[in-house]
């Protein structure tokens, strides 16, 4: 066993392997573990790769623990890449603390980022803006509601209400469908466990942006900034194809939140421009890497390497710029929903070939490491039956 602490990625889909690269390329000694077969465990900086229990099981726990003892992993660092393990980290961050380095934040920070009703306030607090919305507790209030068609309704906590209802959101476009939705909602969900909130208006032009950083007790220590230009589904998805930028009207506000919540580690912050008022909305925090963070690794902020050097003593340098114009794309995703979208009409022939002169990081082979690339085309089943 390699005597230098090393780095547990858990998940190994496409974040895990960025991940596990960026931190293999620097010599640290990288393990993987996962619920089931995965991509990163393929990659040549892999040195070890276990399959675990749910992430939600206190028999994960347990898991964890037993791999220290039985491997001698003292003081190797837990990165996830899965929000419902950073929530049991952090449930048991006292438990685990004592055999590994954690990055995952306390469970009472983790919870104000993942009830989205609490971040929502947290906003308003601040002067970080962010789409309207209303909570209800019984089906008759949503008759009077002052929101603007179409909405969207969600779990006030994503996990447990996808948990519970089996579906990530419900879109409404109008009042009755509105009162559908609530009513089925109500036989599986607290309608008080939701709320409704506007949707931004479309625009093929203004697409999701991430804002991500890492800080230490609030001040940022370096940020990322990316765009997703291509998406599945098509709205309120996950990225195909991604491009590099910089937008500096969004480090105030998410400063302001990272101060806020005295956050530490990595995070990545989700805006929308609202063509209404031309001003970027605040949808989400995720407390972890995101699913192309290989792109921000690429433009010079490597986030993996940023968590280990933190919490390992060693000096965080702050990071004041980076590449942009860069493209990241999933070449399996990307061309699949591309051409459902021309099909669809949802995306532009030209849009296909606009992007082909820019350089690009491709998400799954690497020079050097391509076998992760080649186990995704046999592993494509499973993967898109469970995401």
């Amino acid at each position: 066993m390699d005597t230098k602490p090393g780095v547990i990625i858990i998940e190994g889909h496409v974040q895990g392997l960025s991940n596990v690269r960026a931190l293999g390329e620097q010599g640290i000694p990288v393990w993987v573990i996962d619920k089931s077969n995965c991509v990163a465990r393929y990659s040549k900086y892999c040195q070890n790769f276990a399959i675990c229990p749910e992430y939600e099981s206190t028999s994960f726990i347990d898991f964890l623990i037993q791999l220290s003892e039985k491997h001698n992993l003292k003081n190797w660092l837990l990165l996830p890449s899965n929000d419902h393990v950073v929530y049991t980290i952090a449930k048991n961050k006292e438990k685990l603390g004592n055999y590994f380095k954690l990055i995952t934040e306390d469970l009472a920070t983790v919870l104000k980022i993942y009830d989205k009703v609490e971040l929502l306030k947290i906003s308003q607090e601040i002067g970080v803006d962010y789409p309207l919305y209303e909570t209800y507790s019984e089906l008759s209030e949503c008759k009077t509601t002052k929101l603007q068609f179409p909405l969207i309704t969600k779990g006030n906590n994503g996990l447990s209400f996808y948990k519970k209802t089996k579906t990530k959101v419900l879109l409404s476009y109008s009042l009755e469908e509105l009162e559908n939705n609530l009513k089925n909602l109500e036989s599986k969900i607290l309608l008080k466990e939701t709320f409704t909130q506007e949707i931004l208006p479309f625009s093929e032009e203004h697409r999701t942006i991430s804002f991500t950083c890492f800080s230490v007790k609030g001040e940022m220590k370096a940020h990322w900034i990316g765009v997703k230009i291509r998406e599945h589904p098509l709205r309120f998805g996950t990225a195909t194809l991604a491009e590099s930028i910089e937008k500096v009207e969004l480090l105030l506000p998410s400063q302001k939140l990272m101060k806020t919540l005295q956050y530490t580690g990595i995070c990545e912050i989700e805006y929308l421009l609202d063509i209404r008022d031309n001003k970027y909305k605040l949808i989400e925090i995720n407390a972890r890497s995101w699913l192309w963070v290989g792109l921000a690794n690429a433009c010079g902020v490597n986030y993996a390497k940023l968590a280990y050097d933190y919490v390992n003593g060693f000096e965080i340098q702050e990071i004041k710029g980076y590449q942009t114009g860069i493209i990241w794309f999933n070449p399996i995703t990307n061309i699949f929903f591309g051409i459902k979208g021309l099909f669809l009409g949802h995306v532009k022939l030209r849009s296909m070939f606009e992007n082909l002169p820019k350089k690009k990081i491709n998400a799954l082979f690497q020079k050097g490491d391509r076998r992760p690339g080649f186990m995704y085309f046999i592993l494509l089943f499973k993967i898109f039956k469970t995401r």
